[in-house]
Order: structure tokens, then C-alpha cells, then sequence
């Protein structure tokens, strides 16, 4: 048992595990590159023409990572300034995950003139970097963006079928609990995107609870309470076939935008919660 406890990261009981400390005791770090608005996919030069290398893991350069504490307990600030992740330690599957996140008052480039952007990556797996940006790993993610908290973007060759529908014209596919499911990501012909179902994000300034729920292949995005994204069928494409992707470690991005986590805990699952057999009904 204490070995298991050990491998997965959870507590005894099933209680809730808070993750955060001023540590940052249970997590590792990944830092890619400063990128700037001309970035395209390729690894970035120097002025010679020599490919420069990522920053690398467990080098917290211009401290992208921090923690403060609020009412005494810890805060993890996430700058934002270079693409990168915090990632756990441990591996988790079957679980609840719940946060409460905030938006700062910075951006940098490449997104100064876009919306404030991060995300929760969960069933990561592999080596860093092996994203469009070099930053992630493969992993589903649960995207926090300003207006858009619980959409869905594959990272990687990920792939996942979500309760959704596909507008007419040139639109991505929008979540609808009450739609039958459609393949989204890697062998998809509807893109690796998802619109999360409406829009339950707190004003701007104030906390926003986010919780992931993942049993076997299936996982749930809830905004405030609210479920905007029904998920099942987890898996990533290697060779052309699609293989499992149900465990992982969890990461949190840098991406261009000041981002703030509270109260970050995670509870293990012996099933689905009853109250949300339905949506997989």
C-alpha cells in the first residue's frame, strides 16, 4: 500500500490532498522559450542561425513560478512571461480536482493583445515540449482563458470524443450536454478544439472555482459549480492508432498571462460521482 501511496500521489481515505505549500514541495517545473508574435512551429534561432536550446526543466528563470500566502494560505502566482508548466510529481488517475484561479494584470508577448490565457493539463505524460509551443506535455487540456474557462484543446497527438455539435459554417465544434459525442483532436477531422458549453467565469478581479472530475476515460470541465464540458474516451494517436490515455500528472501553463491558484486539492474516486452518471447516459 505505501508504495502505491507513493506512485499515485494520494492520501489514505480518500480525503482531500491539498497540493499547493510554499515549496511547491510536490511539483517540478519545464521552461521553453520567451516566444515572440512571429513564432511558427519551428525551434527558435540565434542570430547565427543555430537553433537555441529551451530553457529547460527546474530552472525557474525571471521567476515564473512563485508563492505568496493570503489569509495564510499559499498562493502559486504564475508570471506568465515564459512558456512553460508546473507539473506534479506524482501520477494520478480516477480523481476530483478542484481550484480556485484568478487572472493578474500582466501579459507578454506573443499574446499582449489577446485574452488572458493558461490551462490545467491533466493525464500528462512523456518528456516536455512536444506541443506546438515546446512547452507541454501530451495531455487533454481544461483550458482557462478569459470568457472561456472549460474549453478543450488537445496538446500533442491527444484525442478525446466530447458531447458536442458542429455549427454551420467556419465555426469549432460547442459543447451541449444534451449533444451525442464527436471526436475532437488528433485523427479528427473537427479540429483539436472545443468551445466549452456556456461561459460561468466570475468577474474579472474575483476567484473563479474550477473542478476536473476523471474516472477510466471519461472527465468532466466544471466552471462554478456549472459543467460545461462532457469528455469520455480519452486516448492519444501513435502510429496511427489510438492507445488509452486515463493517468498522468497534472500541469499548470505559463502562457503569455499573470495567473494565480488557490486552494488546490485533489481527491481520489472509487467511481464516477452519482451525480454525474447522467451526462455519460
Amino acid at each position: 500500500m505505501l508504495t502505491v501511496l507513493l506512485l499515485t500521489g494520494f492520501t489514505p481515505g480518500h480525503q482531500w490532498k491539498p497540493l499547493l505549500d510554499k515549496n511547491l514541495s510536490q511539483w517540478e517545473m519545464y521552461l521553453s522559450y520567451r516566444h515572440s508574435p512571429k513564432y511558427n512551429g519551428q525551434v527558435p534561432l540565434d542570430i547565427n542561425g543555430k537553433e537555441i536550446p529551451p530553457i529547460g526543466y527546474n530552472k525557474n528563470e525571471a521567476n515564473v513560478f512563485s508563492v505568496t500566502t493570503e489569509n495564510g494560505e499559499p498562493v502559486l502566482r504564475v508570471s506568465g512571461e515564459i512558456y512553460g508548466c508546473v507539473f506534479t510529481k506524482a501520477e494520478y488517475e480516477d480523481y476530483h480536482l478542484k481550484a480556485k484561479v484568478k487572472w493578474g494584470s500582466k501579459k507578454w508577448d506573443p499574446r499582449t493583445d489577446k485574452l488572458m490565457d493558461s490551462g490545467i493539463l491533466y493525464h500528462s505524460i512523456g518528456e516536455a515540449g512536444k506541443d506546438y509551443w515546446r512547452a507541454w506535455m501530451l495531455s487533454q487540456e481544461f483550458q482557462l482563458m478569459e470568457g472561456h474557462m472549460g474549453d478543450y484543446w488537445k496538446i500533442a497527438n491527444s484525442a478525446i470524443d466530447i458531447r458536442a455539435f458542429m455549427p454551420e459554417g467556419v465555426m469549432n465544434p460547442i459543447a451541449s450536454e444534451k449533444q451525442p459525442f464527436l471526436p475532437i483532436g488528433a485523427g479528427s477531422p473537427n479540429g483539436g478544439f472545443c468551445l466549452r458549453g456556456e461561459n460561468h467565469e466570475s468577474p474579472k478581479g474575483e476567484w473563479t472555482e474550477v473542478e476536473l472530475i476523471c474516472y477510466g476515460d471519461k472527465s468532466l470541465h466544471i466552471v462554478n459549480g456549472k459543467v460545461v464540458m462532457v469528455l469520455q474516451n480519452s486516448r492519444y494517436i501513435d502510429k496511427g492508432k489510438p492507445i488509452p490515455l486515463t493517468k498522468g500528472k497534472i500541469q499548470l501553463q505559463s502562457e503569455a498571462a499573470e495567473t494565480f491558484y488557490k486552494e488546490l486539492m485533489i481527491k481520489q474516486l472509487d467511481a464516477m460521482p452519482k451525480e454525474y452518471e447522467k451526462y455519460f447516459k
